[in-house]
C-alpha cells in the first residue's frame, strides 16, 4: 500500500479553479486501477489550504496516475492557480499499522487533524515507541474514529500523525487528560522543534 499525504496552498482569486480540477482528478482516479482513496480536506482557519490524503495499492498504480489526464490536468491548472509548491508526503507505516476509520455516527461532529511536526536528533525511535503504546490505547476511546503515525520517506526528521474523532471535546476534554496521553505529551514537548501548535492542521472533510 502507499499512501502520501499532499499539500496545496492556493491563491485567493485560484482557489475556485483548482478546486474544481482537484475534484475531477478525484473522480478520473476512482476509476482507475489500484486505487484505494483519496480523501480531500480544507484547513478550517485558511480555506486555501487543501489536502489530500491518497491511497494506491501499490507505487506502480500511483505512477500511472500521475500519467492520467485528469491528473495532467489538474497539475497544469496548479501551475497558475497555486500560490506555491505542493508539499508532498509519502507516508511509511509504523506499529501498529493503519486501520480503517470506524464508521461515525449521524450526530457527530467530525474533528480531523493533520499533526505534521519536526522532531529534534535523537528522538525519533523514542517517540514512535512511545506512539506504538498511545495509539493502542487511543483507539480504544469512543471518541475517536482513526489515529495512525506515519514516518515520512526521505524526511527523518518529520513524523505525522493523522486523526479523525467524533468530535472536538473527545480530543480535549477526554484524550488529553488520559494519563498514557500525558506521559507522550511530555515527551512530545522535549522532543519538538517549537511549539506544538504551529504543526496542527484542523480541517474539514469535502
Amino acid at each position: 500500500m502507499i499512501n502520501l499525504i499532499v499539500k496545496f496552498t492556493t491563491t485567493l482569486e485560484g482557489r475556485a479553479t483548482f478546486m474544481e480540477a482537484l475534484l475531477e482528478n478525484r473522480k478520473g482516479a476512482q476509476q482507475e486501477e489500484g486505487f484505494k482513496g483519496m480523501n480531500l480536506f480544507v484547513d478550517t482557519k485558511n480555506p486555501n489550504i487543501i489536502f489530500a490524503y491518497d491511497s494506491w495499492e501499490n507505487e506502480a498504480a500511483s505512477e500511472s496516475h500521475k500519467k492520467t489526464a485528469h491528473a495532467s490536468n489538474m497539475m497544469k491548472v496548479a501551475e497558475s492557480t497555486l500560490a506555491c509548491a505542493p508539499d508532498i508526503l509519502i507516508l511509511g507505516e509504523t506499529n501498529p499499522a493503519p486501520v480503517p476509520a470506524k464508521t461515525p455516527n449521524s450526530e457527530d461532529k467530525l474533528f480531523i487533524i493533520f499533526f505534521i511536526f519536526k522532531i529534534k536528533d535523537g528522538y525519533r525511535e523514542r517517540l514512535i515507541e512511545r506512539f506504538g503504546i498511545h495509539i493502542e490505547n487511543t483507539r480504544k476511546e469512543k471518541g475517536n474514529l482513526l489515529f495512525d503515525l506515519y514516518t515520512v520517506e526521505g524526511q527523518n526528521d518529520t513524523l505525522v500523525v493523522y486523526e479523525h474523532w467524533r468530535k472536538e471535546a473527545d480530543v480535549w476534554e477526554i484524550h488529553m487528560k488520559q494519563p498514557y496521553s500525558e506521559i507522550t505529551g511530555a515527551l512530545m514537548n522535549e522532543a519538538v522543534v517549537g511549539g506544538l501548535e504551529q504543526y496542527m492542521n484542523f480541517v474539514t472533510q469535502i
